[in-house]
This record gives structure tokens, sequence and C-alpha cells, in this order.
């Protein structure tokens, strides 16, 4: 017991173990502490400053909203020229238009000795009359869509009372956000008009860092600037009872809020996290230097560990990486290491290299398998149609049709000549088809009157890959299920091709004007469930969804449907790609 105690104190685990402990416990919890206690302590003490500074910022806004609101009443309640204007079709007298030169003036003056406010104006609802006393610095557009604006608005009372008699409201054109503030004597309005990037301008000179910004936003706290930003960031403007929050994408902003007295908005300043470092005290600084003295110590620990542990589990990894990529002549060149990794990477290097020789013969006898199983298939295939087409003869020979019996042992002839080639692995799709044909002008003088087909096939596809009798098989079971001597059947082929994600797929599609699968046969070929039976029957369709298995796996499909209106339909999808890799084979 004493000398494996002994063994394990002088073990390469136990003293990295050690090693780490003494370093890094300690120093991550006084990090942990100091960093949280300081970060905590620099937010509220930043987000007390910036709220002073947006409460300060604020109340020179109210104030100024407030002195328009001086003038508003006080001519309200002073100036007589509104009485007139409030007389209803009182537009073209002489007393009027007097009284109206003598309001333009009144506000004309009082907006030019403004610094803030874009307009006053004055509305008679009596006389759809509305008066604008512009800043100079007011484009004819902007004062035009204001007008048009506020005159909507005032035609509705029941929205202006709400929104704009009792508090300043915010009013939107296009990209634009404005505040506006309405008085009311009978039927006569007066009112102001100001952008709110104006009222923003004193605060834009204030340095809130590199991203820093300052923004209004509304009662329901959308922001009337900055949106693209705002949305980029992930920034929620809503602020409930805290004096401040993190908010953004990784909570990346600290935001500091105050309300309007005067009206529905919030005045909202963001300043960015890193920034809050650069406003610190310099004994605050101290404390965050933590975590850089983390960082020296974990270097050179690193460096410790790089030549002991990390360089020899690094090639490790990296032949383990190669091998797994299938490189099988992946080796551990030897190097100095401990007396442990020398172990694993000579351990490594014999399981690789019998790996390797394991991979190989499994491989080898895999594929042997493969071919012999698919030799096997298309070997299977011939006494199936040899039956069927002497069937055929004995029936033409019966009907005593030695004409059509010469015809068809021409047709066998051909037919056959292709069977003989059929223990190849592919062929050209236009051998197929043209041995589909074949088949089909058999079974036409089997069926006078009673079968015909069309086949459409783009040429620069003939040239193209194919199993052997891939699409002779379905024909086959069309003409044993389908074809009647009651009714015309009518076989469409199409072949073409198309794209996809997983490349580009040859489509052959046969469809019959039949009755259709039957609906247990149907569900029974769409889940691939076994249809042959004791007798043989349904080997075709077994046979080439097997051989289409094991030349394309996974990458191939064979789909059965039936027709819109009537008839059965099967639909072959080949990887293209596929084919001009294996047609050699």
């Amino acid at each position: 017991m004493g000398f494996m105690n002994k063994e394990f104190f002088k073990s390469l685990r136990f003293r990295i173990g050690l090693a780490f402990f003494a370093i890094f416990i300690p120093l991550m919890v006084w990090m942990i502490y100091y960093s949280s206690y300081a970060g905590k302590v620099v937010r509220d003490q930043v987000a007390q400053s910036n709220k002073n500074l947006v409460t300060l910022y604020m109340g020179q806004i109210d104030r100024t909203l407030g002195e328009a609101d001086e003038y508003l009443y006080n001519m309200v309640a002073e100036e007589t020229d509104l009485i007139i204007l409030d007389q209803p079709d009182a537009y073209y007298s002489v007393r009027y238009q007097e009284a109206r030169i003598r309001l333009f003036n009144n506000i004309s003056t009082t907006i030019n000795n403004s610094k803030t406010m874009d307009m006053f104006f004055v509305y008679s609802e009596n006389n759809d009359d509305f008066l604008i006393g512009p800043n100079l610095a007011l484009s004819f557009d902007e004062r035009d869509q204001a007008r048009i604006l506020l005159t909507s608005m005032l035609k509705n009372n029941a929205q202006m009372e709400q929104e704009c008699t009792l508090k300043w409201c915010v009013q939107q054109i296009d990209q634009e956000h404005y505040l506006s503030h309405v008085a009311k004597i009978g039927n006569v309005y007066v009112g102001a008009w100001v952008n709110v990037k104006r009222m923003m301008i004193p605060l834009n000179l204030i340095d809130l860092g590199e991203t820093g910004i300052s923004v209004l936003s509304t009662e329901h706290h959308e922001p009337m600037d900055h949106q693209e930003f705002i949305a980029q960031n992930g920034i929620d403007l809503t602020l409930e009872d805290e004096i401040y929050k993190l908010t953004g994408n990784n909570h990346t902003y600290l935001e500091v809020a105050e309300r309007s007295k005067k009206g529905s908005f919030y005045l909202t300043v963001l300043i960015p996290e890193n920034g809050i470092m650069e406003k610190l005290p310099i004994f605050q600084r101290v404390v965050l230097i933590v975590p850089l003295g983390f960082v020296i110590m974990l270097l050179l620990l690193l460096l410790f560990l790089r030549k002991l542990i990390l360089r020899p589990i690094y090639k490790l990894l990296m032949a383990m990486r190669r091998f797994k990529e299938g490189k099988w002549d992946t080796r551990i060149v030897p190097y100095p290491s401990s007396g442990e990794f020398e172990v694993i990477n000579a351990a490594f290097n014999d399981m690789v290299a019998q790996i390797e020789q394991l991979k190989i013969d499994v491989y080898e006898e895999q594929l042997s398998s493969q071919r012999a199983e698919l030799k096997h298939l298309q070997l299977q295939i011939n006494p199936h149609f040899y039956l069927n087409s002497l069937n055929i003869v004995y029936h033409l020979a019966q009907a005593q049709k030695y004409e059509l019996i010469q015809e068809m042992s021409l047709s066998l002839v051909e037919y056959f000549r292709y069977m003989f080639r059929s223990n190849l692995t592919f062929v050209p799709l236009q051998d197929e088809i043209r041995h589909t044909c074949n088949y089909l002008n058999i079974q036409k003088m089997r069926f006078p009157k009673h079968l015909d087909y069309e086949v459409t096939l783009k040429d620069d596809l003939e040239e193209i890959q194919v199993p052997p009798l891939i699409v002779q098989t379905f024909v086959e079971n069309t003409i044993k299920h389908a074809v009647t001597m009651d009714d015309s059947i009518h076989i469409h082929i199409v072949i073409d091709s198309e794209s996809s994600a997983e490349g580009d797929l040859l489509k052959i599609s046969i469809e019959d004007s039949g009755k259709g699968f039957p609906d247990d046969v149907l569900q029974r070929l769409q889940s691939d469930e076994d249809l042959m039976n004791d007798k043989g029957e349904n080997v075709g369709i077994w046979n080439v969804k097997r051989r289409i298995a094991l030349l394309y796996p996974n990458r191939a499909h064979v789909v059965f449907m039936n027709g819109p209106e009537s008839g059965a339909k099967v639909e072959i999808q080949l990887p293209m790609e596929a084919m001009d890799n294996e047609k050699n084979l």
C-alpha cells in the first residue's frame, strides 16, 4: 500500500492536479469576487451619474416646452383676433383678413425668436383656415407635410383632445418624429411643432462612448431616432422602476432614462459597457487588473504544460483525426516525451496498423459479397423473362399466326441478345429503352389493338449509364397486371433530368392508363414491404429495388403511386454523378 501511495504522489496526474488547484482556485475566487463587486460599483456610479445628466437635460427640454406652452396659453387668453377667426364663414371679410395678418405677424415674430421650436400655427375649424409661422430653417416640404398631418388631426376632435391638448404628443412623418401641443379656444386651435432632432442637439455634444447614443422614445418605448442601430443591437428601451439596466445583445449597453413631465415620451441614454472602464478612477481600475493577472498566470502554466502534456496530446489528437478521415498510414513519429506518452504512442501505432489491415480485409470481403449478390440478382431475371417469352410463343402458335411468330422470333433474338449482355452492371440508357420497346412490340403482338405506348427521351441522356432491365421490369409488371382484352391500355415512359440539393438526378417515369394499384398493394409498395410470395410473383420489382439499393446506397429512390384520375405510376430517381463514377464496375 505504501508503494502504491508513493507512485501516486510521483505520477504526472497528481502533480498537474496539485499545481492547478494551488494556483487557480485562490486566484479564481479572488478574481470572481472583486470583478463582480467592482463591476457593480462601477455600473451604479456611472448609472447614477448619467441618471443625473438625463434628469438635467430632460428638465431643460421640459422648460423649453413649458415656454412654448406659456406662449400658447397667453395667446389663447389675450389674443382677441382668435375670436374673429372663430366666426363661421368670415374668411373673405376684411376684418377676418386683418386679424389673420396680425396673428401671422405675431407667431412669425415669436418663432424667429425661438431657438428650439420649428413652427407655431393657428387653425380655424369654422373656416378651415390653417395659418403657419415657420422657422426659416424649415423647408417648404416639411411645412406642407406638417400642415396636412395637423389639419387631419385637428379635424378629428376626439383624437386631438385625447392626445395633444392635454400634453405634448408625438407625431410621425415618414421616418421623422415631431412633438406637438395644441391649445383650443372655441373652434380655433393654437399650437406648436418641433422636430425631436432639434431637441436632441445639446445631448449629441456629450461624449457617451464610441457607440453610445441618446434617444427620445414614445410612451410605448419605441425609438424616435436610431431605429436601425437599436434593432441591430437588440436593445429594449423598456425601463420600469430601476435606475438603470443592462440591455442589448449580450447586455452590451447600460440604459438610463427619464420621463418627460410635459409629454408622453422618454429621454434615454445608452452607454456601451466597454466604455464604462474609461470613466473609472485609478484605484478602481487596479481592482479590475486581476483578470489580466489571471491571464498571465494562465500563460505561464500553459508554457509549463505545453511540453509536458499539451504537445503530446495534440500530436495524438491530430493522428486520430487523420486516421478518422481515412488516412490509414497515419503513425505518430517517436519524439522525446514522458514515459506515459511513449507507451500511448507506441500502442496507438500498433492499433492503427492492426485496424488498417482489418479494414482492408473486411472491405474486400464486403466487395466480393456485394458483387456476388448483384451477379445472382441479374442471373435471377433471365429464367423469369424466358418463361414469359415461351408463353407468348405458345399462344401465338395456338392461334397459328406464323408470320407473327416469325416477326416475334426476330424480336426475341434481339431481346435475348440484350439479355445475354445483362450480366453487365450498367448499360447505356438508349440500349435499355430500345430493349423495352422491343419487349413492348412483342406484347403488342399478343394484345393487338389493346396496347400502345409512347417513349419521351432527351438526346443528351441517351448515353447515361443505368442498371439493365430497370425500365423493362416495371413495364412487364404493367403488362401483367393492367393489360386485358377488355380495355385498351396506354403506357407512357418519360425520362428526364432534374437538379436537387443532392445533385443532378435522372428521373424515369412509367405511367399507364389502367385501373392503378390496389390500395393494399400500393400501401405495401410505399412502405417497402416485400411482395414476393412462394410462387415467385413480384420477383421483378423486388429484384430492381434490391439492385438499386446495392448500386446506390441511400442515394436512389423508387416511388409508387396512382395517377390523379386513373392508372399506376412508378417514378425512379437515380443520381447521375454516381452513374458516371460507377459505370465501369
